[in-house]
């Protein structure tokens, strides 16, 4: 049945385990707004924690956005949390005003003691884009794309990456104009935006997460049909919404779109923004619910945890869907 609740939508969410409990937080909107695509605007954060990733117990909300004005007073959207080595957790998240009609897009860092209670690092505002990313002018793009960021620490230093989803400026097409941004920190307070480690392929790639298994690096993205650049349909096949990844050489690439089969996709939304956990039993595969069947209702839960095979090929695979090509 996944992780729902009775009277609130649930979508994008992440993951982070501190001792034997996994901590799971999730956007969340009232049910009681009536239309879910209403969802975006009136959104805060739930957080779960489970041991097994199937059975959740609910702790309520714990973060949200900040009071008029400011930076982040209409929407705090997808982020991800770490610990640091102050023993602080981290939180990393997606900001936008009422100023400039969420326009263009910020990233926003907090901290806790203990996972639940959250305070905004000064007015809680991160660096800003520069060029060669793409900022908002009408007509281009809907939106100045800066969200979504996802922290690791840096394999080869004592240092910290950050990966976000973005536009580069540079490419005049578009649809090839998604990308993964890119910035590094000491420290988790100090960040350095450097430029996008991946372009192309898509006119954006949202929900990035990067993690090594098996000895390559992967980085998974989510992104809806229309989205897709003929040159990626030529090359995977038709254009599909789900998860998907690239593979790369490490976590500052290069990265190349992984070929068919897509990891996570349906020809409708069925599953998106889908999160890897990596346990002791293997990798699992977490998203949100979002139409069981094309045109249904919208869900907006969490399912049930998927187990995801690393094969010889170097592709993530759904064991189930390993299992049937079988």
């Amino acid at each position: 049945m996944g992780f729902a609740l009775e009277d609130k939508w649930l979508w994008d969410s992440w993951y982070v385990q501190d001792g034997d409990l996994w901590h799971g937080f999730f956007l969340e909107a009232p049910k009681s707004i009536g239309d879910p695509e209403q969802r975006h605007w009136n959104v805060s954060y739930h957080h779960a924690t489970s041991r097994d990733l199937t059975v959740w117990d609910s702790l309520g909300t714990c973060f949200a956005p900040a009071p008029t004005p400011a930076w982040d007073d209409l929407a705090t959207w997808t982020g991800s949390v770490v610990r640091g080595d102050d023993g602080k957790w981290h939180l990393f998240y997606t900001g936008v005003a009422r100023a400039d009609n969420a326009r263009r897009q910020h990233l926003g860092h907090a901290v806790s003691a203990d996972l639940h209670n959250w305070e905004r690092v000064g007015d809680g505002r991160m660096f800003d884009l520069a060029p060669p990313y793409e900022d908002y002018v009408e007509g281009r793009w809907h939106e100045r794309a800066c969200r979504d960021p996802h922290v690791i620490r840096d394999p080869d230093g004592d240092g910290w990456l950050m990966f976000f989803t973005a536009r580069d400026g540079r490419v005049d097409d578009g649809m090839e104009a998604g990308a993964i941004g890119f910035a590094t920190s000491p420290d988790l307070y100090e960040w350095t935006l450097q430029e996008p480690v991946f372009t192309g392929g898509f006119a954006e790639l949202e929900v990035p997460q990067v993690f090594e298994a098996g000895g390559r690096w992967y980085c998974l993205f989510c992104v809806v049909a229309r989205y897709w650049s003929p040159g990626t349909i030529n090359m995977a096949g038709p254009a599909m919404t789900g998860t998907h990844c690239l593979i790369g050489e490490s976590p500052r690439g290069p990265w190349r779109v992984a070929p068919a089969p897509l990891l996570d996709c349906a020809p409708f939304p069925k599953r998106y923004a889908a999160r890897i956990v990596q346990t002791d039993a293997g990798m699992k595969l977490l998203g949100f619910n979002w139409f069981a069947e094309e045109g249904g209702p919208f869900l907006g839960e969490i399912s049930d945890p998927v187990v995801v095979e690393n094969s010889e090929d170097g592709l993530l695979r759904l064991a189930l869907l390993a299992a049937e090509e079988k």
